[in-house]
């Protein structure tokens, strides 16, 4: 399941609408993030995203738009790569305390991943671009905002009834 995960994870960096203001793209790659931490506890979460970002450290066509490298997670986005381990390690810590098997317990443990991920690829896009925490606000999370919450929303609320229908108490 890790391997899997890391693979998702892989795909859905691939699926992506790069936005011509900011070198951030949308992809769907937090949803299989979440996902993951949630799915796999927080060990086997937080090794699937780890398994990711050295596949595509290494030269796997892994990271977003094809992408691979060490320069890619030195660059603007690592922050964001960064933040996906974290991130896994913090939704699955939740997960295992049972705050993946209602919807709105599932939602709050989504936010904080959605948070960690936030946190650090701001931080990482403000000391590689040189700008202000404001700016990086403004290119690294403003123009995300609303399909973050939609993708956290999603997995909250499949999350709980996925568990329902495979016995997972």
């Amino acid at each position: 399941m890790v391997i899997c995960f890391a693979l998702i994870t892989a795909v859905t960096a691939q699926i992506r609408l790069p936005l011509p203001w900011t070198p951030v793209p949308v992809t769907a790659q937090t949803f299989a993030v979440l996902l993951s931490g949630a799915t796999l506890g927080w060990r086997a979460g937080a090794g699937s995203q780890l398994l990711y970002l050295s596949l595509g450290a290494v030269g796997l066509p892994f990271f977003s738009g094809g992408k691979s490298g060490f320069a890619v997670i030195a660059g603007p986005t690592g922050g964001y790569l960064i933040g996906f381990v974290i991130a896994a390690a913090l939704v699955g810590f939740l997960a295992e305390l049972g705050q993946d098997r209602r919807v709105s317990t599932s939602i709050l443990t989504m936010l904080a991943g959605s948070t960690v991920i936030y946190l650090v690829g701001i931080s990482w896009l403000a000391h590689v671009l040189n700008i202000s925490a404001v700016r990086a606000v403004e290119l690294g999370m403003a123009p995300f905002l609303i399909g973050d919450a939609l993708k956290l929303l999603v997995a909250g609320v499949l999350l709980p009834g996925a568990w329902s229908l495979v016995g997972r108490q």
